[in-house]
């Protein structure tokens, strides 16, 4: 894992193509969730809370002020982490060491992962909130549209963190397989087959008994005159 090839690192120091990183399926999903979750604190801290009459304001979600704080902590800190993981994609083929390219992906698959789940919690909890909230209580004519536009970018984000999760996976994976690495690979080449040896295969022994000549057949032709042959004994 740590050889000089894993994690892309034969790539480092290579030019940076802006064109091939905005088409790249992991910058879109960065910017949707980073959109998704502007949308989704932004709501909530803009139209999120009314008043009854009163100086005091209450959180549209059943009047549950946890329920506007999650929803504002887990927008602002999945917008400024998409923030900096976009920065650190730009300057990832600029990173030598393999150890840090391998730092960096296991953070950035730890935290979508983890993201993924607390977004999930987040749209339960709103919707639920949202559902036990009574006209009666709250002007909700006031506050409607934010908390219906907080719950669906919240579902959003849900599958935006965990393609973002699937992204980080495919690379930690491709990461560890120090083949697909390789010159060869990265040049579009088949790997070169290794020599063969000296042996030649598929090549018919001839026996060297067959380079002899034949033996001499003594025919009536090639014997003296007057040559009488022995008898047996």
């Amino acid at each position: 894992m740590d050889g000089a090839g894993s994690f892309g690192a034969g790539r480092a120091g290579s030019a940076f193509d802006l064109i091939a990183f905005i088409k790249q399926p992991q910058t879109i999903l960065r910017v949707l969730a980073w959109i998704f979750s502007m949308v989704v604190f932004a709501s909530i801290i803009n139209e999120g809370y009314v008043n009854m009459g009163s100086e005091r304001l209450h959180c549209v979600f059943n009047k549950n002020a946890d329920a506007c704080n999650y929803g504002i902590t887990i927008g602002i800190v999945a917008f400024l982490a998409c923030v900096f993981f976009l920065a650190l994609d730009i300057y990832f083929p600029q990173i030598s060491s393999v150890k840090d390219r391998k730092r960096a992906v296991l953070s950035e698959m730890v935290f979508s992962g983890f993201w993924t789940f607390l977004w999930f919690v987040g749209f339960c909890f709103l919707a639920s909130q949202w559902s036990h909230t009574s006209p009666k209580e709250l002007p909700l004519e006031q506050a409607s549209d934010a908390a219906r536009a907080a719950i669906a970018f919240s579902f959003f984000s849900i599958l935006t963190w965990a393609g973002l999760t699937v992204c980080a996976v495919q690379k930690f994976l491709l990461g560890t397989d120090l083949t697909l690495f390789t010159t060869e690979h990265m040049g579009g080449q088949p790997p070169k087959q290794p020599y063969p040896s000296n042996d030649v295969i598929g090549q018919t022994t001839i026996p060297v008994n067959a380079y002899q000549s034949p033996p001499l057949i003594e025919t009536v032709e090639t014997r003296p005159p007057g040559y009488n042959i022995p008898p047996a004994f």
